[in-house]
């Protein structure tokens, strides 16, 4: 009886030990993603040596310290490199790899400048990499321009890093609808890593040359050469963070448009300029969700300027600036200002929260729900409508084209209601912490989001989260990973039936 005991517990120990996840793939990436991000420490060194402030050696401490713990994790865990990721490795790589840059992210703002504590150093790496735009800083215009870079930067390599789960990740792990985008030719099944060096590739010099494009364009139109740079990062991001506090407000009209070209070009979805890039232009202007995109930007923009030549009785080029820059920053998850949108009345408020909630394309740099979720949902409920009007008649909903299928839509519902229960208890918590409704309920959308400033006169277009208490500021940026990662990702990872199977 009690060698039988003894072999039961030594199966299930064996059971236990085949389902366990082999972590050292997962590390090993890890790793060098973190010691890379160390390196990429040196752009803000130069930036303070060039400035002469004696800012640098934060840099060199940060990089040393960074490229060190990396490159020991990744040593620790190559014995471990297989040729592909199995799905659970994979969720775990996408998962971790958001937690584990923002803490070495965070590090130059805790021995910087800024001497910030821990909380509001990690809130605004995470911020940063998850393009999310909310600063925990104010007076931002005395930062030495190292930091003023790094935030810049950290915003960049988030960026593509989002493409990039975007389009080899999330429809692996068939997140929210994803999978669809399979049809783009982004199969990865079996052979994660490799495809997504290739992916990456092609994504990386559209990306640059975006950025390029858009510091010639703002030091075209006015602005200095440093802003210039770190600006233009944090516009083809689409993540919003700014050198100053009144953000755009510090520029005029030429700097505005520009702008508003690479957010909405940074919206886009960037399979679609490789396709371009290969000589195929058709995709890009036949694809009904650029097309949508488009649509409701400039119908928000006309509304919102129509509303604002009303209330000032007069139809002024500033109005319709005004309307066209904060409409555009907002819809695509940027979050930069151009003026105090608050101070223009209920219904633009409202509007700028609903909005706030669509977002951009997928496979951008832009957040929020995307647009292709609505279009899904909507072909569903036409086909639904349909079939009520005619029971026996066969309607099957289609996207751009092509048929949607059951597992699709079972994802995007499934990815909504997560959105919406992840919305409200985000608000919840927040409210339990002390904050008033208003900034609970947009902080937790802009969170979520992913979009930068809420509203009300704390967080708004013309305040920051510097004043936020710390147990909202970890609340919220949880928030913020758990929307850079379309919710599911993270859901997954928290049930146990992933950790037993």
């Amino acid at each position: 009886m009690l060698f039988r005991r003894l072999f039961l517990t030594l199966a299930s120990v064996q059971d236990n030990a085949a389902c366990m996840i082999d972590l050292r793939p997962v590390g090993y990436v890890i790793g060098l993603l973190v010691a890379s991000l160390g390196f990429t420490m040196l752009g803000p060194l130069a930036a303070d040596v060039l400035a002469g402030n004696g800012h640098w050696f934060v840099f060199f401490e940060s990089a040393v310290i960074t490229v060190v713990t990396g490159g020991l994790i990744a040593l620790a865990c190559a014995n471990g490199v297989t040729q592909g990721l199995s799905l659970r490795q994979t969720f775990l790589l996408t998962s971790l790899v958001w937690l584990t840059l923002p803490v070495f992210g965070a590090i130059p703002f805790v021995l910087g400048a800024t001497e910030a504590g821990f909380t509001d150093a990690f809130f605004e790496a995470m911020s940063g990499l998850t393009t999310t735009g909310a600063t925990a800083f104010g007076n931002l215009e005395a930062l030495p321009d190292g930091l003023k870079l790094w935030r810049g930067m950290l915003q960049w390599l988030g960026g593509v890093g989002i493409i990039v789960v975007a389009m080899v990740f999330l429809p692996e792990l068939r997140v929210g609808g994803m999978q669809i985008f399979r049809s783009e030719g982004f199969d990865t099944i079996g052979k994660i890593l490799p495809r997504a060096g290739e992916i990456a590739t092609s994504i990386s010099f559209i990306y640059v040359g975006l950025t390029i494009a858009c510091i010639v364009g703002y030091s075209a139109t006015g602005m200095a050469g440093f802003d210039a740079i770190v600006h233009a990062m944090t516009t083809v991001s689409t993540g919003g963070m700014a050198n100053y506090d009144a953000s755009f407000a510090t520029w005029g009209a030429g700097v505005h448009y520009v702008a508003v070209v690479f957010m909405i070009l940074a919206a886009l979805p960037f399979v679609r300029f490789v396709q371009l890039m290969a000589g195929t232009a058709q995709p890009l202007f036949k694809d009904r969700q650029v097309q949508v995109f488009l649509m409701i930007v400039v119908f928000c923009v006309l509304l919102m300027t129509s509303w604002l030549w009303g209330r000032g009785g007069v139809m002024t080029e500033d109005g319709f600036r005004d309307a066209l820059f904060n409409v555009t920053s907002i819809m695509t998850g940027t979050g930069y200002a151009s003026a105090d949108y608050m101070a223009w009345g209920t219904f633009p408020v409202v509007m700028f929260f609903l909005i706030g909630l669509i977002g951009g394309c997928a496979g951008s740099t832009s957040c929020s729900i995307k647009v292709f979720r609505y279009q899904l949902v909507f072909a569903a409920i036409k086909s639904q409508i349909r079939q009520i009007h005619s029971p026996h008649g066969v309607f099957t909903p289609r996207y751009d084209g092509r048929p949607i299928s059951d597992d699709v839509l079972n994802s995007v519902i499934a990815f909504l209601v997560a959105f919406i229960l992840s919305l409200g208890g985000t608000a919840v918590l927040l409210g339990l912490t002390g904050l008033d409704f208003i900034t609970s309920v947009s902080g937790a959308a802009a969170a979520i989001a992913n979009i930068g400033p809420g509203l009300g006169l704390e967080i708004g277009p013309a305040g920051n989260y510097a004043n936020i208490n710390d147990t909202a500021k970890w609340i919220l940026a949880i928030a913020m990973f758990v929307g850079r990662l379309e919710v599911m990702v993270v859901l997954t990872i928290l049930s146990l039936k992933f950790w037993r199977n």
